[in-house]
């Protein structure tokens, strides 16, 4: 896709399979909302398909827009309506009929716990409850196939915990589901594949545990002193056993790339130049430190 001679999405070639939950990570213009809405059937890529259980979304937008469930990044709600009344409408839309629909309400509303909101107007919910109120929109249709675009977006820290397990039960119940976040850590947690972005380009898409590995050089090591800061950067730039060597703080962050035994030599050195030395410890690759490596050319 392009804008005004501007590549925001170039070359993506990428696939989710049935039943699973993909991640998509990359930061703020990466690209990951414009690939969500040409998914959608919201905008026209400037060349390139993609098919959805079949079906192209550029030949076949009308029975795409059947097969799946799109919830935008940012959202509103329409005043004057009550809850029931604003899934009623959607509902409506989607051309299921009044005895359908009124089962199909009932059904997300005891999924999302709205139940008790049901008679409320929608615009005196909270951020978090509007959040739930959009989901339950995007199934009202019961689509085999969720796009979410950020769905935690400015949620406290239990909303967010909550949305995670509503994804895995979505999951358990055979939809597949498609997820944006800068969440790094949540997308671990629940997703069965990841794909990352950055600067509409595809760096590495697979199974979590793979692209972890994939993205760690040794042994990963983290030094926290409590003085002495400078005599161990310095001591730990001039090793050359040691990569991508990181400070934040009072805390040093790297790659080991020779044995223990070694390692163990590296602290008995390091206290031997009277650093204080609070932690010494392995510490595993997060998803966080996977996604800067390859967004820095740390990884091929």
């Amino acid at each position: 896709k392009v804008y005004d001679g501007h590549v925001a999405v170039r070359d993506l070639d990428l696939e989710v399979h049935r039943g699973e939950i993909m991640g998509i990570i990359g930061p703020n213009g990466a690209g990951k909302t414009t690939t969500f809405r040409f998914l959608a059937t919201l905008l026209e890529a400037t060349s390139g398909n993609a098919w959805i259980d079949g079906l192209s979304v550029r030949q076949d937008a009308r029975e795409v827009r059947r097969r799946i469930g799109y919830m935008p990044d940012s959202f509103g709600v329409y005043d004057g309506m009550r809850v029931w009344e604003f899934l009623d409408f959607f509902a409506l839309a989607y051309g299921i009929s009044r005895r359908r629909r009124q089962t199909l309400i009932d059904q997300v509303l005891e999924l999302l716990d709205l139940q008790s909101k049901s008679k409320e107007m929608v615009t005196s919910l909270s951020r978090g409850m509007k959040q739930r109120l959009c989901l339950a929109k995007t199934l009202v249709h019961d689509p085999p196939l969720l796009i979410l675009d950020e769905p935690a977006s400015g949620l406290d820290p239990r909303a967010r915990l909550e949305i995670t397990e509503l994804l895995r039960e979505l999951q358990r119940m055979g939809k597949t589901i498609l997820i944006s976040s800068h969440i790094l850590h949540e997308l671990r947690d629940c997703c069965t594949r990841l794909a990352i972005l950055e600067r509409g380009r595809l760096l590495a898409q697979g199974p979590v545990a793979e692209i972890l590995e994939r993205c760690s050089s040794g042994l990963q090591v983290e030094v926290e002193v409590v003085d002495g800061m400078a005599n161990l950067e310095k001591t730990l730039d001039g090793d050359p056993r040691l990569q991508h060597l990181r400070i934040e703080g009072d805390r040093a962050r790297f790659a080991w790339t020779a044995s223990r035994e070694e390692l163990a030599d590296l602290h008995s050195d390091l206290v031997a130049r009277n650093i204080r030395i609070l932690w010494f410890r392995e510490v595993k690759p997060s998803l966080e430190d996977a996604f800067m490596a390859l967004t820095r050319g740390e990884v091929q």
